[in-house]
């Protein structure tokens, strides 16, 4: 199951999510404590980007669905 799967459509590719500041505690998977929820997902989500296997890579087009620009001036 995955616990942040509401706030990943909101994790931006710079891998930016944006949180408010409530104070609703939550723990995570190995039981390090977050102010909330969101921060949380923040965390995990940028993580998982990190390693290559976050929402940053999953929406990239495969290679053979790009097409190549050429910049004219």
């Amino acid at each position: 199951q995955d616990d942040c799967s509401e706030f990943r459509s909101q994790f931006e590719a710079g891998g930016r999510l944006s949180c408010t500041r409530e104070n609703a505690p939550v723990r995570d998977a190995s039981g390090k404590q977050h102010t909330n929820k969101c921060l949380m997902c923040a965390e995990k989500l940028k993580m998982e980007a990190q390693r290559g296997g976050g929402t940053v890579q999953r929406n990239k087009l495969p290679a053979s669905e790009r097409t190549n620009q050429v910049r004219c001036s």
